[in-house]
């Protein structure tokens, strides 16, 4: 897993960082860089030395979006069939990040505009910096609002009538506004929120992943159940998880009066 346009980085402690590394035009998207980022969330899935993800842009900004020349000009040329194939491969983005049973903390520099705000809502934690912005920019320029899952994904975070202003009006907010609506989960000085990012990461990489996988699972499937079914299926869960090597661990750490040392199972 090298051969990407974007830089990939898996450190001793457990966690990848995903760093979006086209500075001069604000981290922008390519059909190449989505479909890798496409098959990396896939892959990472089986990758047993990666606990945790950080996603992050160099330079100025997160990531602005889909290159207007590069992507924009050329679907103008394509057939429907060609452009459905594109908008599906970039939904896709977002359902293996949504699918990975490991958790994703978004560390947002600056500009996280279009489907780079998308993005940064996919990924399970949003760390910003006090000079971030998102703009649901979709419908300045005459595609609608819900796109990669951002109609479903964006109401659940921040509420139906917030999320449908964001997606209608297409307008930055500044980080302070995303912490008040509930977009971001902490805002940190520009120069200190990618330790406050990782710091998260390593933590949640020192965890019990077996857990973690399975609580980001359950907050995914149960969104759209009714509470019977969502009971039943803690329930089941947690049976499992009562059985589990890791829960084991706790409890003989917790005899021993010493720290777990959990291994995921």
């Amino acid at each position: 897993m090298t051969d990407y346009d974007f830089r990939f980085e898996k450190h001793n402690d457990g966690v990848a960082v995903v760093t979006l590394d086209r500075p001069e035009s604000l981290n922008s998207l390519t059909f190449e860089i989505y479909g890798q980022l496409e098959r990396l969330f896939l892959d990472l899935a089986t990758d047993g030395a990666v606990k945790t993800v950080v996603l992050t842009g160099a330079g100025k900004g997160f990531c602005g979006g889909g290159n207007v020349d590069d992507i924009i000009g050329v679907l103008l040329e394509r057939d429907l069939a060609e452009t459905l194939q594109f908008t599906r491969m970039t939904g896709a983005v977002v359902r293996n990040m949504q699918r990975l049973d490991k958790p994703i903390i978004a560390a947002v520099n600056g500009m996280a505009a279009g489907a780079g705000a998308v993005l940064a809502l996919a990924s399970d934690i949003r760390v910003l910096s006090e000079q971030a912005r998102f703009a649901f920019l979709f419908s300045k320029v005459g595609l609608t609002g819900a796109d990669m899952g951002a109609a479903y994904l964006l109401p659940k975070v921040i509420g139906r009538g917030r999320a449908a202003e964001l997606l209608l009006l297409g307008d930055n907010i500044d980080a302070q506004e995303c912490l008040r609506v509930g977009l971001a989960n902490r805002v940190a000085p520009h120069d200190k929120f990618m330790d406050e990012a990782m710091g998260i990461a390593r933590q949640l990489a020192r965890g019990p992943g077996l857990a973690l996988g399975m609580t980001k699972r359950m907050l995914v499937n149960e969104s759209s159940m009714d509470l019977e079914s969502a009971i039943e299926q803690e329930a089941q869960a947690q049976a499992l998880l009562l059985r589990a090597q890791d829960h084991r661990e706790f409890y003989e750490a917790w005899k021993a009066k010493r720290t777990p040392n959990f291994q995921g199972r």
